[in-house]
């Protein structure tokens, strides 16, 4: 996985160190309409699962969402007894970098939650990779937690296809399976390492992204 290999992180931070704080720049979000379909507003918390790249980015992006109660990295879509970044990382193992964002629907909706994925969050026209990571462990994937997060998950995607927005077709898999937490390293990565040349060069440019495009919504 090509984000912690100490070669190509010195030289992601040296990119990040020439860029500077202009760097933020380099991302930003894609002008995507809001779903035409929702998730009703049921009370209590409520449960989705997304995977789009490396699990670091993700979860920053998430947790400055209103709403939003928790978000975890992890696994999802291979078995429990894989749930591992060494054996995630071989490529074999059937899963991908996921987090799952617990949410209050009264707060946010669902569909919300799928703009920000498009929009921001990563990019959807990536098949098996995103930015810099390969590996179908990095495959834009949706894992819907019950009928209703499937249709409107499904009802999105061929929506934002027909606007024609990025350029390109949407790779986005609607997938079944369970979610595995990851190891407590990997938990609040961009929170606790704010110069980690992968966070700096990636993950911030696109958090800055979404707090420009959707202030609304962020906190």
């Amino acid at each position: 996985m090509s984000r912690i290999l100490p070669a190509a992180a010195a030289l992601i931070g040296a990119v990040a160190l020439t860029l500077g704080t202009g760097a933020a720049s380099a991302e930003r979000a894609v002008s995507i309409p809001a779903a035409l379909q929702d998730a009703p507003k049921t009370p209590g918390l409520q449960t989705a699962i997304l995977a789009g790249g490396c699990f670091w980015g993700m979860e920053a992006v998430f947790e400055h969402i209103k709403g939003v109660r928790d978000v975890t990295s992890g696994y999802a879509g291979g078995s429990a007894d894989t749930a591992s970044y060494e054996q995630v990382s071989t490529e074999t193992t059937g899963h991908a970098e996921a987090i799952r964002v617990i949410y209050d629907p009264a707060q946010v909706s669902y569909a919300t939650l799928l703009r920000v994925y498009f929009s921001v969050a990563h990019n959807p026209t990536e098949l098996n990779r995103q930015g810099p990571d390969s590996g179908p462990s990095y495959r834009s994937a949706i894992f819907p937690q019950n009928a209703v997060q499937k249709s409107v998950a499904a009802a999105y995607i061929s929506q934002l296809g027909k606007t024609g927005a990025f350029g390109g077709p949407i790779v986005t898999r609607i997938e079944g399976g369970k979610f595995y937490p990851a190891e407590d390293y990997h938990q609040n990565f961009f929170a606790r390492n704010p110069n980690h040349p992968y966070i700096m060069r990636f993950d911030k440019p696109k958090l800055a992204a979404f707090k420009l495009a959707f202030a609304p919504i962020a906190r």
